[in-house]
């Protein structure tokens, strides 16, 4: 009877180990996964149905399937031009921004072990906004390259001469930061010359709008680009992940770990360059989500970069979506440019960050 009852309680106790025991680590992330993927696009659905004229989310889900060819279902001509042409490649845009801006700032945060570093600490949008200023105002490159074009060559410029300066520097990763600084003085003054000397009220006002981000006359083609750099960017960092964990200990442990340090940094700081130089060629100068986005991913998920980085671009996504369709409705007829209103929301959200960590150190 005594061993009946061992063996009873063994295997209640077997059970409910059984019941207890977390799911798989790929079973969670693909459960996180759809839950990220769903997320975005709920966001993207209800922001389309946004705006000054009304319109369903039944309507939304029959336009985008009648162009996708799956149906044939009336809508009026209208409402398809609103979300088609306007609203639809407008919110694709804002979530590819807010997801390549939020990974390049988990690659710089994790890289040159510095909470603060964002995007633009490259200098890459003070590039871009002079490599624009000198198409738009002085007319180089005779219109064959477009506003957009200028940008990413004057981004990629920055980022050019932000290594040039790192490589003579004796100051490791704090000498990429210095570098940037130093380059985000360079680029902008040069852009202040340009328009204060060349740029009449009208090329002047243009500039500033742009400099500050906006999501206005977003095409398909700009969602082809933007959602594709993106893809491939988080493909990249995806890969380097365990990379990026190695690196929060610093150089020295990761090379005793068997990484290339040298060519590691190199590979990523590319990565980061081109993603924030295509975004801010198609969008402007879109401050705080690179900064504040992967802070909140480590809150939720922890530090491990397998998690951190499709956390952000969710995050990032979600975040951009919401801002653009609130700097659209609130401030309508005429829309906040989307830079400002990641400074809005982004400034307080990184206040409580820091509070809260502040808390946690007291504890």
């Amino acid at each position: 009877m005594g061993r009946a009852q061992g063996r009873a309680l063994s295997t209640v106790a077997a059970a409910s180990v059984t019941r207890g025991r977390p799911l798989p680590r790929a079973v969670l992330g693909l459960v996180l996964g759809l839950l990220g993927l769903v997320a975005i696009v709920l966001s993207v659905g209800v922001a389309v149905t946004l705006g000054p004229a009304d319109v369903s989310l039944v309507n939304v889900r029959d336009i985008l399937l009648n162009h996708l060819a799956l149906t044939d279902i009336p809508v009026r001509v209208s409402e398809d031009a609103i979300v088609w042409q306007e609203r639809l490649p407008r919110a694709l845009v804002a979530a590819a921004c807010g997801a390549g801006l939020g990974l390049s700032g988990v690659i710089l945060q994790s890289l040159l072990r510095n909470p603060l570093a964002d995007p633009f600490v490259l200098g890459v949008s003070s590039g871009a906004s002079t490599g624009a200023v000198l198409v738009g105002v002085l007319g180089i490159g005779g219109g064959a390259i477009g506003l957009s074009g200028g940008a990413f060559i004057g981004a990629l410029a920055a980022f050019g001469f932000v290594l040039l300066l790192a490589r003579f520097s004796s100051a490791g990763t704090a000498g990429v930061i210095l570098a940037g600084v130093a380059s985000t003085q360079l680029f902008s003054a040069l852009t202040s010359l340009v328009v204060f000397a060349f740029a009449d009220s009208d090329e002047t006002r243009g500039v500033m709008f742009w400099l500050l981000g906006s999501l206005e006359g977003m095409r398909w083609d700009d969602v082809a680009l933007s959602s594709g750099v993106v893809t491939a960017g988080a493909l990249v960092c995806l890969v380097w992940a365990r990379s990026l964990d190695a690196f929060a200990f610093g150089e020295d442990v990761a090379a005793s770990l068997g990484i290339h340090v040298g060519r590691t940094r190199l590979i990523l700081l590319i990565v980061t360059a081109l993603l924030t130089a295509t975004l801010v060629s198609i969008a402007g100068a879109i401050g705080f989500v690179g900064l504040v986005l992967p802070h909140a991913a480590r809150l939720l998920f922890g530090q491990r970069h397998s998690r951190v980085i499709p956390a952000t671009i969710v995050l990032g996504a979600v975040f951009m979506v919401w801002v653009d369709a609130a700097s659209r409705v609130v401030f309508a007829p005429t829309p906040l440019p989307v830079g400002v209103g990641t400074a809005l929301v982004g400034v307080p959200v990184f206040v409580l960050l820091l509070l809260r960590n502040k808390g946690r150190g007291r504890a």
